[in-house]
């Protein structure tokens, strides 16, 4: 029982550290990457769609994104979105594909993109203490109806800290190589 609980929290950190690299990933660190956008939502017909449904995005040069879309009658659509987004990125558009350069970052918006950065961390630290509250109190609970001795709700409690320690070793190490990424001039 203590085992399926423990694994049970083993798959929802992980969950939470997926999410945390999914997050990570749109923050642009000055090179060009389909991920920065492809989640992006546009109005398609009164419906808000992901860009990557929308269109094909490839990467022609390092600071290049190229948008193609799948209906040039969403070119305008695309383009708006974009705009409205906070990317903070202007689209060109010749009337088939649109062309996104992305600047170089300056040393200022390295150092915010670093303190967002940390906020995503602090989020998914949060995340895994969030699952640890709620395993303790489903094993204390266990405990308090004889389901399991005193004993084995010590062992299972340090099984838990032992998998929320290693959880968070994980994410200080995917936020140094997302900082080193962004500040790598």
């Amino acid at each position: 029982m203590i085992k399926d609980l423990i694994k049970d929290a083993e798959n929802r950190m992980k969950g939470a550290l997926q999410a945390l690299e999914d997050d990570l990933v749109t923050i642009r660190t000055g090179r060009a990457s389909p991920a920065l956008i492809e989640k992006l939502q546009v109005e398609y017909y009164g419906m808000p769609t992901a860009l990557m449904q929308l269109a094909t995005i490839s990467v022609p040069e390092p600071r290049v994104l190229l948008i193609r879309p799948f209906d040039p009658s969403t070119l305008k659509t695309i383009e708006r979105g974009i705009l409205a987004s906070d990317l903070g990125l202007t689209p060109n558009n010749d009337g088939k594909v649109i062309r996104l350069n992305i600047p170089a970052l300056t040393e200022d918006r390295r150092r915010d993109l670093v303190k967002v950065v940390h906020h995503r961390l602090e989020e998914a630290r949060v995340a895994i203490r969030n699952v640890r509250r709620d395993l303790i109190k489903d094993l204390r609970d266990f405990e308090k109806e004889k389901m399991i001795s005193e004993d084995d709700l010590e062992l299972g409690e340090e099984e838990l800290q032992k998998l929320t320690d290693k959880m968070i070793e994980q994410i200080e190490v995917i936020g140094e190589h997302k900082q080193k990424e962004i500040m790598e001039v």
